[in-house]
C-alpha cells in the first residue's frame, strides 16, 4: 500500500503547493514512485505545477523524475450508492488507482474547509502544515490569549484533525504523523519568531504534533514554478555553480525530508 502524505493547511499562502511539489519530486528522485492529487479544484496550483514541469521538459527534451500526477475523476450519479457523497467517491476512485503502483501518493489539500479536504486528512499517514512564520498564521491551529501569549484552546482546524484521528483509530488504522511545517522564517523577526516557537512547542504537547523548520522566503521559488522545476533541477538546468542561497535553499529541503522519517526513505541529495 502506498504512504499516504497529506499537504493541509485551511489558510491560503502559506507554501502548500511548493512543499508538496518538492517532496514529491525529491522522492521520485530517491527512486520511489509517487503518486500526485490536487484537491484545490479551482485554483489546482500543484497540478499546475506537474504541467509546468511536463511542457517545459517537453519543449527542452528533459527527462526528469516526477510524479504521476491524475485529476480527480468524474462520476456519473446514477453509479453512486444511496447517499454516497460524490466527492468521496472520486477521491477513494483516484487513491485507489494510484495505491498499487505507487510508493507515496502527495495529497494538496486547498486553503479552505471543503469536504475533500476533511476526507483526505483521515486518509493521512503524515500530514504537513505548512505555517507562516507568524502569530497570524498561528490562529490556525489554536486560539492564543493575547496578553500573555498562552494557548487557550484548538482552533476548528486542529479539531478537523482529531476528528481524522479518531476515524483512523477506528478504523484500526496506524496514528498520523502530524508535523507542522515553520515556513518564511525571518533573521529580522527574532523576537517574534521565538515567541511563535514557544507557541508552537506548548501546543505541540498539548495535540500532538512534530515541528520541524520549513522553507525561507526565496525569490527562487517563484522563478522555478513557470517551468515546473524545483531546487533539485538546478543543475539539469545548466546552473553548475549553486549560490548561497540556492545551497541553503537545498539544505532546507535535505532537512525537511529527513525530518519526516518516512518508511523506506534514504535521503541522499
Amino acid at each position: 500500500m502506498a504512504h499516504i502524505i497529506v499537504v493541509g493547511n485551511e489558510k491560503g499562502g502559506s507554501g502548500k503547493s511548493t512543499t508538496s511539489m518538492h517532496v514529491a519530486t525529491a522522492l521520485a528522485r530517491m527512486g520511489h514512485k509517487v503518486g500526485g492529487l490536487d484537491l484545490d479544484l479551482r485554483q489546482r496550483s500543484f497540478g499546475r505545477y506537474v504541467e509546468n514541469r511536463l511542457a517545459y521538459m517537453a519543449r527542452e527534451g528533459l527527462d526528469l523524475p516526477t510524479p504521476d500526477y491524475r485529476t480527480l475523476p468524474e462520476v456519473d450519479a446514477a453509479s453512486l450508492a444511496p447517499g454516497e457523497n460524490p466527492y468521496d467517491h472520486r477521491l477513494s476512485t483516484a487513491v485507489a488507482e494510484l495505491d498499487p503502483i505507487c510508493d507515496f501518493v502527495i495529497i494538496d489539500c486547498p486553503g479552505s474547509h471543503t469536504r475533500l479536504s476533511q476526507v483526505a486528512h483521515s486518509l493521512a499517514d503524515t500530514l504537513i502544515t505548512p505555517l507562516n512564520d507568524s502569530f497570524i498564521d498561528f490562529d490556525l491551529l489554536a486560539r492564543i490569549d493575547p496578553e500573555t501569549s498562552k494557548v487557550t484552546g484548538p482552533s476548528i482546524y486542529s479539531e478537523m484533525v482529531w476528528s481524522a484521528r479518531q476515524l483512523r483509530a477506528r478504523a484500526g488504522l496506524k496514528p498520523i504523523d502530524w508535523i507542522v511545517l515553520r515556513n518564511r522564517m525571518g533573521a529580522q523577526q527574532a523576537h517574534n519568531k521565538r515567541k511563535v516557537g514557544e507557541a508552537l512547542d506548548q501546543l505541540s504537547k498539548r495535540i500532538g504534533f512534530r515541528v520541524a523548520p520549513g522553507f525561507s522566503e526565496r525569490v527562487i521559488f517563484r522563478e522555478l514554478f513557470p517551468r515546473g522545476m524545483t531546487l533539485l533541477d538546478l543543475r539539469d538546468l545548466g546552473v553548475e555553480n549553486l549560490n548561497i542561497s540556492n545551497v541553503a535553499a537545498r539544505q532546507e529541503l535535505r532537512d525537511l525530508v529527513k525530518t519526516l522519517d518516512l518508511p523506506g526513505v534514504t535521503v541522499d541529495f
